[in-house]
């Protein structure tokens, strides 16, 4: 969809993944400070939402997914993934309930809403992509609806939910996170417009993509439709901060969840690149990261912005055994551009909770003989 606001005085639409909104409205940088502030708000109307009704709608999504939803209280904002069988991310929305309708805000609308509808079987639910008919607004606001406002979804990230864990590089310390908040309020499609004026008549700035991107990178937080692929792992991009409950009842791709954060180790590591802004260029999404002086292929650049303090930024997905303090180089219109790693994910594949190390008796029931996938090795 093509959202209305793209007639607003000085608005570029975005290309790629936010196609259909504005990317800027002619100042990203004064954008971008503004919604630092708390006082912008970002047109998200390209955003898939699904509407889930019926007396069952939470124990049921409760049982599909990731997360425990199943008492999720009116106005309280959750977020859930759906695995494949071999525990790859393959959808992930925000969810809120209002107290009669779970509201689900996703990337993959069409194909989760086709696959929800399929697994309704005898039970209280009906599943809907109201797209359509709904559109969301973010905000750089942290508290939820009050009555009478819409319903809305907030961020949970960078917290970390009951039953969740990090895979940071030191959980102790501040998570770059921590000061950004982000809530995405859900508003009729065609009362969008009106929204925002509403919002701009109290003295609110209309801010692009290019803003809310910039900040989302800075926060190391991840998106579906750009960090994940087919073979992507929670514990890769620290997701199980917000999106899986690790002592839950089962869902599809739980046994590797568990076997990966118990005795294994994700095979890549999300962090964030500071990139060298003396050529005026900025990497492609998808361009390979290189390492030494052979270029060898360290990962790829999975998002990537310009931000009004750290210059250009971008997240990239690396092999696990990439050494952190590696210079890397990345290619771009104007040449290689060398970029420096700030972590996000270990690289030593660990959780912050990492059951202790199994003995050698439990080494060889729980991963069979020859095996050592916890980093240890086995006794002969």
């Amino acid at each position: 969809m093509t959202s209305p606001l793209l007639s607003r005085h000085g608005a570029v639409e975005a290309a790629g993944p936010d196609a259909g909104v504005a990317w800027h409205y002619g100042d990203p940088t004064a954008e971008q400070r503004a919604l630092e502030a708390g006082r912008a708000v970002v047109d998200q109307s390209h955003l898939g939402i699904i509407s889930v009704t019926g007396p069952d709608r939470l124990s049921w999504l409760d049982s599909l997914t990731t997360q425990q939803v199943a008492g999720l209280a009116p106005g309280e904002s959750s977020e859930l993934m759906i695995l494949s069988p071999q525990g790859r991310i393959e959808h992930v929305a925000g969810i809120v309930d209002d107290g009669e309708t779970a509201w689900l805000i996703s990337e993959t609308a069409p194909a989760l809403a086709t696959f929800l509808d399929r697994m309704r079987f005898m039970l209280r639910v009906e599943v809907a992509d109201v797209t359509e008919q709904w559109a969301a607004l973010g905000e750089a606001v942290a508290n939820p609806a009050t009555d009478g406002e819409p319903v809305t979804w907030v961020d949970p990230w960078p917290g970390i939910s009951v039953g969740g864990t990090t895979y940071a590089a030191d959980p102790s310390a501040a998570h770059a996170g921590a000061d950004r908040a982000w809530r995405l309020v859900l508003v009729p499609r065609t009362t969008l417009e009106a929204e925002v004026d509403a919002r701009l008549a109290s003295g609110w700035t209309l801010a692009g993509t290019w803003a809310s991107e910039a900040e989302r990178i800075a926060a190391h937080r991840p998106r579906a439709i750009t960090e994940v692929d087919d073979t992507t792992l929670p514990h890769e991009l620290d997701w199980l901060r917000t999106s899986v409950h690790l002592h839950k009842g089962c869902y599809r791709g739980q046994e590797t969840v568990a076997k990966v954060h118990n005795v294994g180790r994700p095979p890549r590591r999300l962090t964030m690149l500071h990139l060298d802004g003396s050529a005026h260029a900025v990497p492609d999404l998808g361009a390979v990261v290189t390492i030494g002086e052979d270029d060898k292929p360290a990962g790829r650049i999975t998002s990537v912005a310009r931000h009004h303090e750290y210059g250009p930024i971008a997240l990239a997905v690396l092999k696990r055994s990439v050494d952190p303090s590696a210079v890397l180089t990345v290619p771009s219109d104007g040449g290689p551009l060398s970029a420096s790693q700030e972590l996000i994910v270990n690289a030593d594949g660990f959780s912050a909770d990492r059951p202790p190390k199994p003995g050698p008796t439990m080494k060889g029931l729980l991963m069979g003989k020859g095996c050592a996938a916890d980093g240890g090795d086995l006794p002969s």
